[in-house]
């Protein structure tokens, strides 16, 4: 299976510096260095509501489910002389989606994320495993691809910020929570997104 790359927005300007010297100034980056001083928790939490936004977009309603979260250290790169960390939050689509369906589901993901100003930053347009990268203006990079049994899958990675115990996401998914490293299959049927005609022309609007 292949791993996600969401290193996605509801409308949440938080005015973020990466993890290294963005090298701004005057007002901007003294908004930065103030809203920068937020915890890891909250960063968190902020790129859980990302990826619910994404998903809730998507018509006909997918099937999905959470899954490993992780966090890490920023190396040396302190705010305040504190230490730094950047959270990772990850989705799994569990409805099936047909090869000839996938297009259409990542022109959906594309369109609503250029919609809420973020930047496509790569389109891998491999037909086995494609995928699309984006990135928010506050440095919060996200991912849509695809992976074995062209299961679809979702991440985001926040800048770093003031580290802090990160809870598991508390944003409710819509699939039934499974245990173990594994993420099950897509198992789900959908009569649109299953079907093995090309997408119509018209979008569906529920």
């Amino acid at each position: 299976m292949k791993k996600v790359r969401i290193v996605l927005a509801a409308a949440l300007a938080i005015g973020v510096a990466g993890c290294s010297d963005s090298g701004t100034s005057g007002d901007q980056g003294r908004e930065n260095a103030v809203v920068n001083r937020i915890s890891l928790q909250e960063a968190a939490e902020k790129a859980d509501a990302i990826i619910l936004s994404t998903i809730s977009s998507v018509r006909p309603t997918l099937n999905w489910v959470h899954y490993a979260p992780t966090d890490s250290g920023c190396g040396d790169y302190t705010i305040d002389g504190k230490t730094t960390g950047s959270a990772t939050r990850r989705a799994a689509v569990m409805t099936i989606v047909s090869e000839e369906r996938r297009g259409s589901l990542l022109g959906v993901v594309e369109r609503y994320w250029k919609k809420q100003g973020y930047t496509i930053s790569d389109v891998d347009s491999s037909r086995a495993f494609p995928a699309i990268d984006a990135r928010t203006s506050e440095d919060f990079r996200m991912s849509v691809s695809v992976g074995a049994k062209g299961q679809f899958f979702f991440d985001i990675t926040t800048p770093c910020f003031i580290k802090s115990e990160v809870s598991p996401p508390k944003t409710e998914a819509n699939g039934t929570p499974f245990e173990g490293p594994k993420v099950p299959s897509p198992s789900v049927h959908s009569d649109f997104w299953s079907a093995t005609t090309p997408a119509p022309s018209t979008a569906p609007t529920r």
